[in-house]
């Protein structure tokens, strides 16, 4: 499938995933494995990625993201419990889940992704 334009981000289907993840987003790329690209509930939890690192800025995102994830570990808490309490990550999931309790829905899952998700 390789890089595609989707709204306001790009997708790159195959492209690098750090080991244990299906996704990473970086600023408006959202890099997928070629198994998880068909999951709506995971690109809409990247396109709400892509609306954090619009809205909070390349420094803003990184120093809220990377400041939660150490703060976890720094406090005793492992790899995967101080993801799961990183606030960006929270949001971006319960994005994913409202937009998935909608039946897939609207905006977001490659219908214009982004923007002004809540």
């Amino acid at each position: 499938m390789g890089i595609r334009r989707r709204g306001d981000h790009w997708l790159w289907v195959g492209g690098p995933v750090p080991r244990g993840s299906d996704a990473i987003t970086v600023w408006s790329v959202i890099s997928v494995r070629r198994d998880a690209a068909d999951s709506a509930h995971l690109l809409r939890h990247e396109e709400e990625h892509v609306r954090q690192w619009h809205d909070l800025g390349p420094f803003g995102f990184l120093r809220r993201y990377l400041g939660a994830y150490v703060s976890g570990r720094v406090h005793g808490f492992g790899h995967r419990a101080a993801y799961r309490m990183i606030p960006l990550e929270i949001e971006a999931e319960d994005a994913a889940r409202r937009f998935m309790e909608r039946g897939g829905a609207g905006e977001g899952a490659g219908g214009g992704g982004g923007g002004s998700l809540s």
